[in-house]
């Protein structure tokens, strides 16, 4: 029998039982793709698995040492970890965001950090960097901005001095915004004197910033804390109003030698002040009479009319005498137990003072003043 149907079949196979069906068909080229791209997507994600297992084992990448040259880096405000890491690492001050990102979740240094700008060195390490940005001392100025510093206590005379140079706001400018309270926020109980509302503190001045604008702020500053203290509640329990706290908190900055005084000075304040007695202040003499370099008035000064004067004047003086800070406000709103209607600082260097219930106490630490100030350097009596 003939086998050509068969041969029809199978395209003439040359070799008996072969036959074209038996070998595998083609594959199309889409099913080749899908297969290569699994085939990488295998290799390349146990890459990547195997990357951020291993970075887990040994740490994530970190400079060593404290860096080299330097940059400037603004740090944002209400910026997080992330966020912060992320920057540190752009500018190449870390090795990795990772590395600081890291560190700032299980270190407490990390509250501290401050919106700013800082100067810092590139190449850090994560735990370098962190101590540099707690650092104070490496916060700068952004481009044409400056930084003024009140200190506690500085009068309006002084303040003016101090921005007039450090910035480019002339004294000129300062006291023109002084003398417009509605223009800087002057609360009414100032009654247009801005003398212990300008807060002391650090503040950041821009290059294009206004007195009245850097002003403005102080008192704002002023006022929040006064807000954050709750003053005019508890002033009211002291038998005081917001102001006379002020003007306590600023007698307190001159005539305590150390912090642990303020509040031992409020209550002899206020003791002399419950049994009708003058308080008898240097500090507010010399304030009327614009006296600085020493603690000492004379007969003259004591005799003025100023309403200043608490020698001749009853009461408090009428306002602040500079502007207090937040410890001397919280000492004039919590006041010491004591029955003290005196005290005196008989060592100027060290800032003892002795408190004393008796006017013949009184004068015996008086006695101890005179005979430390016949050895002292001149400079301080």
């Amino acid at each position: 029998m003939s086998d050509s149907g068969l041969d029809l079949m199978t395209g003439g196979s040359s070799g008996p039982g072969r036959r074209r069906a038996d070998s595998p068909p083609s594959k199309p080229w889409g099913r080749r793709i899908v297969t290569l791209l699994v085939i990488l997507a295998l290799v390349f994600g146990g890459y990547f698995v195997w990357t951020k297992v291993s970075g887990y084992i040994s740490g994530p990448a970190d400079y060593s040492g404290s860096g080299t040259g330097s940059v400037v880096v603004e740090i944002p405000r209400n910026s997080n970890g992330q966020q912060m890491a992320d920057i540190l690492a752009k500018k190449d001050v870390v090795k990795s965001a990772e590395a600081f990102y890291q560190l700032a979740l299980k270190d407490t240094r990390f509250q501290a950090i401050q919106a700013g700008f800082y100067k810092l060195k590139k190449q850090m390490s994560a735990e370098a960097a962190m101590k540099a940005l707690v650092n104070k001392g490496n916060i700068v100025g952004a481009p044409g901005e400056s930084r003024v510093t009140i200190p506690e206590g500085s009068r309006i005379k002084n303040i003016t001095k101090i921005i007039a140079a450090k910035t480019k706001i002339s004294a000129a400018d300062v006291k023109k915004a002084l003398a417009d309270p509605d223009a800087i926020g002057l609360p009414a109980v100032a009654k247009g004197n801005p003398e212990g509302y300008l807060f002391p503190a650090t503040y950041s001045v821009g290059a294009k910033t206004t007195a009245v604008q850097l002003l403005k702020q102080m008192v704002a500053k002023t006022l929040s804390v006064a807000k954050d203290l709750d003053i005019g509640t508890r002033a009211r329990a002291l038998g005081l109003n917001g102001e006379q706290v002020l003007t306590v908190a600023s007698i307190i900055e001159y005539e305590a030698r150390k912090s642990s005084d303020y509040p031992k000075v409020a209550r002899v304040l206020y003791n002399r002040l419950k049994d009708g007695m003058l308080l008898q202040l240097d500090s507010t003499v010399s304030y009327a009479s614009g006296r600085e370099g020493d603690v000492f008035t004379t007969e003259a000064e004591r005799n003025s009319d100023s309403p200043y004067n608490t020698y001749k004047a009853p009461g408090l003086p009428p306002g602040p005498i500079g502007s207090p800070g937040a410890k001397t406000i919280e000492a004039a709103l919590n006041p010491a137990d004591g029955a003290w209607l005196y005290f005196v600082a008989v060592n100027l260097e060290t800032g003892e003072t002795v408190f004393s219930n008796t006017k013949a106490e009184h004068d015996a630490a008086v006695k101890k003043l005179e005979q430390y100030c016949q050895t002292a350097d001149d400079k301080i009596c």
